[in-house]
Formats: structure tokens, sequence, C-alpha cells
């Protein structure tokens, strides 16, 4: 199995979302309420796989936002 990259992160409800979806997929019937806040499940996942939770996601799609947000800026109000 490969090793995530250093400092890579994610968004652990991605995760939850990922796996919710699949197990609906094979025809079983999961729910969130019954067992507490799955959140935390999907962070010690993360962490498991040597990701670091992070609610705002994946840090590179992250940075990427932000960038494309300055651009933007800089392009319709003139900020450098």
């Amino acid at each position: 199995m490969e090793q995530a990259a250093p400092n890579e992160s994610y968004n652990p409800w991605t995760v939850v979302n990922l796996v919710f979806h699949h197990l609906a997929e094979q025809g079983l019937h999961p729910t969130f309420s019954d067992a507490g806040d799955p959140g935390e499940h999907a962070t010690r996942l993360l962490q498991a796989l040597g990701i670091e939770p992070r609610a705002e996601g994946n840090r590179q799609a992250f940075e990427d936002t932000k960038d494309e947000l300055a651009r933007i800026r800089a392009a319709v109000l003139g900020e450098a």
C-alpha cells in the first residue's frame, strides 16, 4: 500500500460520505444517528492511513482555491 504524501490532509466528512454511499450501494442500510457522531471514526481512519483530518479538506485543493480567489481578486479589484 502506498503511503500518503507528507502533510496530506482530508476532510473526515468526505470519508463518512464515501463509506455511507458504498455501504448503501451494497444493499446495506447505514445510519448516522444510532452510533453517535461518525466524524470521530472517520478521523481515526484517516489518521491510521497517515492523513491529517482537517475540516477544510484536502490541503492541495484548499491551496488551489486560495490561489484562484487571489487571481480573481487581482483581476476584478486590481489587488496584488
